[in-house]
């Protein structure tokens, strides 16, 4: 619900194109539906709780009595969007800055009955990718999803975690490179893996002259190689096409 997401801002942000876009969504095939008021694209601006919030206030109210089937995900930094959005049925809460932006947030949900996304980010939207650095990406990300697995574990309902790697944010191409290769070191970890690696910007480093505007060659090939190493939440732009290919994979892989 962004006029300036890196992707498809201002495309859907009415709330009749927002109600259209997520129907067409389902039907594509996704299971979640990830709605959010601020871009967190690199260099961003951040905006005020208050804007957030009415950016995407209607389509959060009206979701689960337009498709109580799929679940709700609610991606942002701030506690009263998270307030809103706990108010009304969401099912999970995205915050790529881990609660951390908002002092607030962490109250918001640790003690509440939804899935919440433990994101790893270097830095801010806006700093992010100044020459971001590792010891060793795979072991410093695995250190902090350990961290932050403890906070939780204080808390109820603390089963209830999702690790997310952080693709881009605060990564160089080799960094995203290490951690796809290597993704499944985080399963020990006990908890589900999402990764977003939709139009990321490694796409375009990687192909060069054989980039295109929506990326869909190298989104496919990064999530069908993560499927294959036990990765299953994909955040993607194009459901339908992504459908399509792991349906195929799996069959395939089945025979």
């Amino acid at each position: 619900m962004t006029p300036d997401s890196f992707s498809d801002g201002g495309k859907f942000n009415s709330l009749e194109k927002a109600q259209q876009r997520i129907k067409n969504m389902i039907n594509a095939g996704a299971d979640i539906i990830d709605i959010g008021g601020e871009s967190t694209r690199p260099y961003s601006k951040i905006i005020s709780q208050k804007n957030e919030l009415q950016r995407v206030k209607k389509v959060i109210s009206k979701f689960k009595k337009k498709f109580p089937k799929t679940l709700l995900s609610v991606d942002t930094r701030k506690s009263l969007v998270m307030n809103f959005s706990i108010n009304n049925k969401a099912d999970i809460i995205n915050d790529v800055s881990c609660y951390k932006f908002d002092p607030k947030s962490f109250d918001s949900i640790k003690n509440k009955k939804l899935w919440k996304i433990i994101h790893h980010m270097q830095g801010t939207p806006q700093t992010m990718q100044i020459n971001p650095s590792y010891n060793n990406v795979l072991l410093d990300i695995y250190d902090f999803f350990e961290e932050e697995i403890k906070k939780f574990k204080k808390t109820k309902n603390n089963k209830k975690l999702i690790l997310d790697p952080g693709i881009g944010f605060g990564k160089k191409l080799k960094h995203n490179l290490i951690i796809l290769n290597k993704i499944s070191l985080f399963h020990s970890l006990g908890f589900p893996i999402l990764i977003g690696t939709s139009r990321k910007k490694f796409i375009n480093q990687i192909s060069k002259k054989y980039d295109t505007k929506e990326r869909i060659g190298g989104t496919i090939s990064s999530v069908i190689f993560s499927f294959s190493q036990g990765i299953k939440i994909f955040r993607v732009h194009n459901v339908k096409e992504i459908k399509q290919s792991l349906l195929v994979f799996e069959t395939l892989l089945n025979k």
